[in-house]
């Protein structure tokens, strides 16, 4: 990757959120490798566009999902549906690409959040050329954030 984000910087946003927003804690993954989601997590992206292009993508284990999503909404998890969970991957996605755009060239402008269900099973690389993938596990589901740059012209 061009831009400066690395492992530490994504660890720090995730716990930014997740500490602060919900009181949950994580363990960071030492290999992503070690930390997949099934097939029926939930996604959350933001495209980011300007000196930096690219997405930052939060892939949650369902689990995870509904439980933050009850945390969010301060309702039993028994009645959060998939809607719900979505919405609340949403503003995930978006608070956490938030802080990580703050380490990235300027002027770097952020996409409305997308979610959905992801399909497949999803593990990552630890990084590539063009991405850094950081997995996270909690009692209730891993969770994955990835930086996916596209083009830095800085």
């Amino acid at each position: 990757m061009w831009a400066q984000v690395d492992r530490q910087c994504v660890i720090k946003a995730n716990a930014q959120f997740w500490e602060q927003m919900l009181a949950m804690t994580f363990d960071a993954t030492l290999n992503p490798e070690e930390s997949c989601v099934e097939a029926g997590h939930i996604v959350g992206s933001v495209n980011l566009s300007g000196e930096w292009k690219g997405l930052i993508e939060v892939r949650i284990a369902g689990g995870l999902a509904y439980t933050a999503t009850a945390a969010m909404m301060m309702q039993p998890v028994e009645s959060v549906v998939e809607a719900d969970a979505l919405d609340a991957t949403r503003e995930i996605a978006n608070m956490i690409a938030g802080t990580i755009k703050s380490s990235l060239p300027r002027p770097c402008r952020m996409a409305v959040p997308e979610s959905a269900v992801g399909l497949a099973r999803f593990c990552g690389s630890a990084q590539t050329k063009d991405s850094l993938v950081v997995g996270f596990r909690h009692a209730s589901g891993d969770l994955m954030v990835r930086v996916w740059e596209h083009e830095c012209l800085q």
